[in-house]
């Protein structure tokens, strides 16, 4: 009876037990340090002057009188700063309930990235056809570092990430409805194929992206992507329908899809912008007004000036080269290299048994996760080009937006960090090659008892590696030998 009950509720279950791993690793202790932990000094305090002032002024003092409440240093002067700001508005939310405290600057992101977690689960039980695996894969993105680091600090990276998933889950519906009603038409499928409509979920994944860039332009990569995946995605379908001309008809749509994201990303972009029009005080704010003649002239002050604005934010991105102890070279990202140390003090006031205590902070994703997964990625790209394998595509694609774009900047200076937004799919791409290894596609679904058992062994040792990362994913004081034991790699101290 148990068993039959808890089989019929199996798909809440999975979403409850993943909600509450993931929320249990991100909200523990979450108001510590009380300190601004790595590039929290620029976004909490963004955050905080958006949420006071309306726009992003210049602070003084030092960096951590902020984290001990004394906001006095905030001025009236605009702040140049380079990241659009729906990622500051959603920290400033968090302080908005609960204050400018630690807990109130990385709520949203805590908040947020345990319903990351539980939009993969979902993503992977859709795109496997199992619960089972779901709930495998929301489990291994509650485990993984990078996740939980991110997710606990305000950086806006664990915001980019929740946007992406959610446009690639908006995606997924839009084909599911989609391939349902070619799939069910009742008209002929000659000529172009049956029509499907104002395709709404897909309109509202462009919206999705466009929020995505409006915390970092990255998100542009993952809107072209997924975009052109969902392209893909309609000409398979509609071959599989019957179509004459499949390529033609699935072109068509890809051109009206083209054609809606031209429009219907900037205007979401753009609207991310409201409060830097709406001040007069923010930075660069009358530069076309202050600078007649100059600039794209045909258009309003107040555009001509966020235009200026984006070409300066992007000279400084471009050219941006300045030597940091944990920058990172991004062909080395998938195996996490070089990890960025967010935080480490030395603690002097807390017993944790040993001579010397420390709090740390590491965005070390699991190893096993990323290293396993770096191998089952390849095996994804060999079954893409060898066998044309559409649901390799699928997992993989979110992989390559989060890589390869940045590949071509590996002299600037950047961060293994920014791998967060590719976490969520490197998980899928290695659920996908779990499910392969423990039901082959030779045994049609079937389970293969060594594979199963292979498997099942994994994900047990993923979840004790993760117990013993924790400590230096939450912070907790811990013996310095004891962090000493996590170092694996000579590259991680």
């Amino acid at each position: 009876m148990i068993v039959e009950t808890a089989y019929r509720w199996r798909v809440a279950l999975m979403a409850v037990s993943v909600a509450a791993l993931a929320a249990l690793l991100r909200f523990a202790n979450l108001g510590s340090p009380q300190a601004l932990v790595f590039d929290e000094v620029f976004y909490a305090r963004g955050a905080y002057s958006l949420l006071t002032q309306g726009f992003e002024g210049e602070w003084g003092g030092e960096n951590q009188d902020f984290a001990s409440g004394d906001v006095s240093q905030l001025s009236t002067d605009g702040d140049y700063v380079v990241h659009p700001m729906v990622g500051k508005l959603l920290i400033a939310l968090g302080m908005q309930m609960f204050g400018p405290t630690p807990f109130g600057w990385r709520f949203m992101g805590a908040l947020l990235g345990v319903i990351t977690v539980v939009m993969v689960a979902f993503i992977a039980r859709h795109l496997l056809r199992s619960t089972l695996w779901g709930t495998v894969a929301g489990v291994l993105l509650a485990v993984d570092g990078a996740h939980i680091v991110l997710s606990r600090t305000a950086l806006l990276d664990i915001y980019l990430t929740f946007f992406v998933v959610a446009g690639f889950a908006l995606l997924l519906v839009d084909r599911a409805r989609t391939r349902r009603r070619l799939l069910s038409a009742d008209a002929v499928v000659t000529g172009l194929g049956p029509r499907t409509g104002v395709r709404w979920w897909r309109l509202a994944a462009i919206v999705s992206f466009g929020l995505a860039t409006g915390v970092k332009w990255s998100g542009l990569w993952f809107a072209a992507a997924f975009l052109l995946l969902s392209v893909i995605w309609d000409w398979a379908d509609r071959r599989e329908a019957g179509a004459e001309r499949w390529f033609a008809g699935g072109l068509v749509r890809g051109v009206a899809a083209f054609v809606a994201t031209l429009v219907l990303l900037p205007l979401t972009y753009l609207a991310t912008w409201i409060p830097w029009f709406r001040s007069p005080d923010g930075y660069g704010r009358d530069w076309a007004a202050e600078h007649p003649g100059e600039g794209v002239t045909w258009l309003p002050d107040g555009l001509n000036s966020l235009l200026h604005y984006h070409q300066t934010a992007y000279e400084f991105h471009r050219t941006l080269d300045s030597p940091h102890n944990y920058e990172s070279n991004p062909w080395l990202w998938i195996i996490q290299y070089r990890p960025t140390a967010f935080y480490f003090e030395d603690v002097v006031d807390v017993d944790c048994g040993a001579d010397r205590c420390v709090s740390a902070i590491h965005a070390i994703g699991n190893p096993l996760i990323w290293w396993a997964g770096a191998i089952v990625l390849a095996y994804a790209l060999w079954r893409i080009v060898v066998r044309r394998d559409l649901l390799a595509l699928t997992v993989a694609t979110g992989v390559l937006a989060a890589w390869l774009p940045w590949l071509p900047y590996a002299h600037r200076t950047i961060f293994t960090f920014y791998t967060v937004a590719m976490a969520p799919f490197l998980v899928l791409v290695l659920v996908w090659g779990l499910s392969r290894l423990a039901q082959p596609a030779r045994l049609a679904g079937r389970w293969w008892p060594p594979g199963a058992i292979a498997a099942a062994v994994f994900v047990s040792a993923t979840i004790v590696v993760a117990g013993f990362f924790a400590p230096i994913w939450i912070g907790d004081p811990i013996p310095f030998g004891y962090w000493q034991l996590h170092m694996w790699l000579p590259s991680w101290v």
